[in-house]
């Protein structure tokens, strides 16, 4: 069983036995009617205190079946040092975990994090994630924050999501059913129209029942324009996390609502992979590192806990307040392989949370519980829509080829693919560069279906580059390339490098003991054995995400000669059908192009 971490106003809990002193402790320190029913409990009145059960997770991006791979896939940390994996995932699964979890707890809410959408396997966003929409409205998904992959299609078809409503172009997917959009309300409170200044769509919502108020302020990061495409943020303006939910937080007060919980689509990394890592050892907050570490030292103290994400690790962990107060901050990793459990205990007298009693836990959702059916019925149903596209074959590969990694093997195979592509259409390409956020999961060698081992649907494709992007071809001077290599570990990327994985024959050393650009060792950059020439222009193949600059590589975006091509998936299709047969599978690439110092 996973760990539980409860929020302590002297000290952290060292463990199962300190956890259950913990709750002996608060037992005395509350009243005897301290976690009272709701009315009727006791003496046919409320007590003062009531439990609040918050179940929340994030980044689900569309997968409702099972991830396949190291995506579906958590690592457990046991008493005894050791790790083991356990399978997870599937929203079949989900549903049956977020309902036991309910039961008994008449006060309980589900909330997410952002990103419920967007980056999504074929059975989803061939369909423009209304699949999804509907599986969240069947899990009871109370509310949810933005994340950046909500802008992928843009702000009117965000607002198609939450309103319904057929697709412009693709109509009604349902029978002719008209999609009627989420039951539950998406928070973008730092979401502003450019022209008018108001929210994109509600910043706040509250939840009641009988007498007990809970507000949510949603926001997504704030850097949301610099990870989506130009087009999708068109017209939309993304303000600092902790300047709006401070904002909201005091007008929710206004209006009498004293309990806040703040749904930021932003996190952070812990120290380990582990879902159950002890976040707060050796001292609260010290286990985790990144940006949500700044914004939860700055969130005012009104607000009692964040549920945070985007970076889909796994954490439970308590960071001080602006007042020194701990706090507690969480993520449920990514793909709906877990959900966190967290205990509010409300106090009817003064209508806030009492902190020192707030306890939370990361759960796995396991594989070894039934499948709920009415989430079986609907996967079947869009699986069958989405099979005579997504079952066929495109390629064979010798093993799974995987997406982690500084430089990752399918980095390499999609980087050559583009390559090829670019090479093609313009002869004179040099090389091609990837962004490592659009390599959305691995290429498993187990058949996910009936196609047999080895064999790349193009469904699985999909799932790897679901974004639509073209393959770009622009002309950079040798002094350009350098410089956007050093901006994968520099500038706004230093905190969190984004590597770009680099097509065969380009090579080059990252030492990773020094700090910013300076990791980029610019005497090793090579292309075919040759030094980069600073004056020189090379021909660049990327996608159009990274043409447009996004993920912080500016320079990218200042190419000339610029020449769009076609559909990223279609080039890596291409290129895996033409190197690779029953026969002769594709190798499992050595990424080898990146020499790493750490």
């Amino acid at each position: 069983m996973p760990p539980t971490f409860r929020l302590r106003p002297l000290h952290r809990i060292l463990g199962a036995a300190a956890a259950l002193a913990t709750a002996g402790a608060l037992m005395t320190a509350l009243p005897a009617d301290a976690h009272g029913g709701g009315p009727g409990h006791g003496h046919g009145y409320p007590g003062r205190y009531q439990d609040v059960q918050l179940l929340s997770f994030n980044d689900l991006h569309g997968n409702l079946e099972p991830p396949a791979g190291s995506s579906g896939r958590v690592t457990e940390h046991e008493e005894d040092g050791t790790t083991r994996t356990i399978d997870a995932g599937g929203v079949e699964y989900l549903a049956t975990h977020l309902r036991q979890a309910r039961a008994g707890h008449p006060y309980s809410i589900t909330a997410g994090a952002g990103d419920m959408v967007g980056a999504s396997p074929l059975i989803s966003g061939l369909f423009h994630d209304e699949p999804t929409i509907d599986a969240l409205n069947k899990l009871d998904l109370d509310v949810t924050s933005v994340g950046n992959h909500e802008f992928d299609e843009g702000a009117v078809e965000l607002a198609r999501l939450q309103n319904g409503g057929c697709h412009p172009k693709d109509g009604c997917y349902d029978d002719g059913e008209t999609f009627q959009g989420a039951n539950f309300p998406y928070l973008a409170a730092n979401v502003t129209d450019e022209k008018t200044g108001r929210p994109l769509l509600r910043p706040y919502w509250v939840w009641k029942k009988h007498g007990v108020k809970v507000g949510f302020i949603g926001v997504t990061l704030e850097g949301t324009p610099n990870i989506v495409s130009a087009e999708g943020v068109k017209g939309l303006k993304f303000g600092d996390e902790v300047e709006t939910i401070n904002k909201y937080a005091k007008v929710l007060q206004r209006q009498g609502v004293q309990s806040i919980v703040a749904l930021i689509h932003e996190g952070g990394a812990p120290a380990s992979s582990a879902y159950n890592y002890d976040c707060d050892s050796p001292g609260a907050g010290d286990g985790i590192s990144g940006p949500i570490v700044d914004i939860a030292k700055h969130v005012t103290p009104a607000v009692d806990a964040l549920v945070t994400g985007h970076t889909h690790q796994a954490y439970v962990c308590t960071i001080d307040d602006p007042a020194g107060r701990p706090r507690m901050v969480t993520s449920a990793s990514s793909f709906g392989r877990l959900y966190t459990d967290t205990t509010l205990t409300y106090d009817r007298w003064t209508g806030d949370i009492a902190r020192t009693a707030v306890s939370s836990a990361n759960h796995v959702v396991t594989r070894d519980v039934a499948k709920a059916a009415d989430m079986t019925d609907l996967v079947t149903k869009w699986k069958t829509r989405a099979a005579p596209v997504a079952s066929r074959p495109i390629g064979y590969i010798a093993g799974e080829i995987g997406n982690t990694g500084t430089e990752s093997p399918l980095g390499d195979l999609i980087a050559d693919a583009q390559l090829a592509y670019a090479q093609s259409v313009d002869p004179g390409a040099d090389l091609a560069l990837m962004n490592p956020g659009g390599i959305r999961a691995p290429l498993t060698y187990p058949a996910t279906g009936g196609e047999g081992d080895g064999v790349v649907t193009y469904g699985e494709a999909y799932t790897v580059q679901p974004f639509s992007n073209t393959v770009n071809l622009v002309d950079l001077t040798g002094t350009q390339l350098i410089t956007a290599l050093q901006q994968q570990v520099s500038g706004a990327n230093e905190a969190s490098p984004k590597i770009l994985q680099v097509s065969g024959g380009l090579t080059y050393g990252l030492d990773l003991t020094k700090s910013g650009a300076a990791r980029v060792v610019v005497d090793s950059v090579r292309l075919n054995g040759s030094p980069i020439d600073p004056a020189a222009t090379y021909r660049v193949a990327l996608n159009s995400f990274l043409a447009g600059g996004g993920d912080g590589f500016a320079e990218l975006g200042k190419g000339t000669n610029v020449l769009v091509g076609g559909d990223d998936l279609a080039a890596f299709e291409t290129y895996l059908t033409a190197h690779s047969s029953a026969a002769a599978p594709y190798p499992v690439p050595t990424a080898d192009r990146i020499t790493v110092v750490r």
